[in-house]
């Protein structure tokens, strides 16, 4: 009877063994503790996929007409719908491996931060549009450089991340244009060309638009533009973003359509003559801000909304105006803006939970003072959230407190100071991380949106930064896979799980 009953103790003990080791990653997880998975091989496997995209062969090449069949009229209340897609599907990767890729990423990331703070500290600090203005008139010859100069040092945004197919003047032309919410003046490449960069389309001549008209010095779209100077009668722009890309050229008004869904007519744009920088085949930008010269306010739209795909799928999603479509079970948020500036759309966010737990944190940590400094931006050209410093230290402590039974990485990688070695793991448990907005509503993110592969060996890293500035950004790796709505009539963030 001994036998048996050895036998017996060796399979209870393989069998403990075997527990033990695939449930390894929840042994410090306590059944009280709220976690998700994250799916570590399919994460990279699309490590694979965005390195290996051909776009060529890709959807978004396989046909784009020269001109496109002639839409109805957009009024205010119509809904317009585009396909969107990331910056990373329209070109082939240059890169050698995942690694390099996401470290341009961060270092284009980087950039594009400072130069959103330095435009909104430039307001709260009041600097004039005026002292930014070169000193330029119709009796000396235009020089691009007069108009770059003052402004690539300090005011810029940074360019963005995801792009849509429109259709620019009369016959229609397509074109990819980068869509930033960080941005209000539409743009695109035009001829003749002083200095382009390469884009995948045609560059827009505007002798061949019928409904192509340049802006007067005189024209109220001209007072609008931040940094502006004249010629001949002419209104010319200058925008410069924080990876120290810029456009360069003058001011117009042309039709613009989009798809099939419909068409604006005179909507402001630049034509830009002397563009340079990071845009990676797009032929300029259509800017989603709050501003005047957005293409939102241009069209008096009362809501847009857009989900982001993870920028590695290769996949796209679509960008709609004037179609809220917000379910009760949608996690809602304030829409609040700045009245120091318009450009950026603020959210109101109380705070953070991991695990299920509420992160300590002062109570007004997120809010806006009077001078116009701090809060929340949603910003879909930022990558990675950023958060002031105290609120990122919370969040990480939380988070790392809850992850100690998980295998450390490298100490730091670029802005990321917490990482994890998943390589020998297919899945593994997680804390979820959740946004907590002010009237109660919240928000679980996806273990992917906050645990991200830097490289294809299974090195995941906690994708939250710490910024010195007052200002904290939610970036787009936390918005993807949401459908995130601005609802513009009733002031109102709504963000809506798997609804892409």
């Amino acid at each position: 009877m001994a036998f048996p009953r050895f036998l017996s103790l060796l399979t209870t003990v393989t069998l403990s063994l075997f527990l033990t080791a695939t449930d390894a990653s929840s042994r410090s997880l306590s059944t009280s503790t709220k976690t998700t998975v994250l799916d570590v091989v399919s994460s990279l496997q699309q490590t694979q996929t965005i390195l290996s995209l051909d776009p060529t062969r890709s959807s978004l090449t396989a046909t784009k007409p020269e001109s496109i069949s002639d839409p109805v009229f957009f009024n205010s209340s119509s809904p317009l719908s585009l396909e969107l897609h990331s910056r990373d599907t329209l070109v082939a990767s240059q890169h050698k491996d995942y690694k390099s890729l996401v470290l341009s990423r961060l270092e284009r990331d980087s950039s594009r931060v400072a130069g959103i703070a330095a435009k909104i500290r430039f307001a709260v600090e009041g600097i004039d549009r005026s002292d930014l203005k070169p000193v330029n008139n119709e009796d000396t010859r235009y020089q691009p450089e007069a108009l770059t100069t003052p402004v690539v040092s300090g005011v810029s945004q940074g360019s963005g991340e995801y792009f849509s197919r429109i259709g620019v003047g009369t016959p229609a032309k397509e074109m990819y244009l980068v869509l930033d919410t960080g941005s209000d003046v539409n743009w695109i490449q035009c001829e003749p060309c002083s200095d382009c960069y390469q884009q995948s389309d045609p560059v827009f001549n505007p002798t061949s638009s019928s409904t192509y008209k340049s802006l007067t010095c005189s024209a109220p779209q001209c007072s609008l533009l931040e940094t502006s100077a004249c010629r001949s009668n002419k209104c010319l722009y200058q925008v410069s973003y924080g990876d120290g890309s810029f456009t360069v050229g003058e001011l117009a008004t042309d039709t613009v359509t989009f798809g099939n869904s419909g068409k604006i007519n005179d909507v402001a744009l630049g034509c830009g003559h002397d563009n340079e920088g990071l845009f990676t085949g797009a032929a300029g930008l259509l800017g989603l801000g709050g501003g005047a010269l957005s293409i939102t306010n241009q069209m008096k739209a009362t809501s847009f909304s857009y989900c982001l795909v993870d920028r590695d799928s290769g996949k796209s999603s679509s960008l709609d105006f004037n179609s809220v479509q917000l379910g009760s079970g949608d996690a809602t948020a304030p829409l609040l803006r700045n009245q120091k500036i318009d450009t950026f759309y603020y959210v109101g966010l109380s705070g953070f939970s991991v695990g299920g737990q509420k992160v300590m944190m002062p109570d007004a940590i997120f809010d806006v003072d009077a001078s116009g400094s701090g809060g929340v931006i949603l910003d879909c050209g930022t990558a990675v959230t950023r958060l002031q410093t105290q609120a990122y230290n919370s969040l990480r402590d939380a988070f790392l407190k809850l992850t100690t039974n998980l295998k450390k990485g490298t100490s730091s990688i670029s802005l990321f100071d917490t990482c994890y070695d998943f390589s020998s793991l297919s899945s593994v448990k997680v804390p979820t991380v959740a946004f907590h907005f002010t009237g109660g509503k919240s928000l679980d993110l996806p273990a992917k949106n906050y645990l991200i592969p830097v490289d294809d060996n299974g090195t995941f890293c906690f994708a939250f930064a710490p910024t010195s500035s007052s200002l904290s950004i939610i970036g787009n790796v936390q918005q993807q896979g949401t459908r995130i709505t601005y609802d513009l009539a009733n002031k109102i963030i709504g963000l809506s799980g798997n609804k892409c």
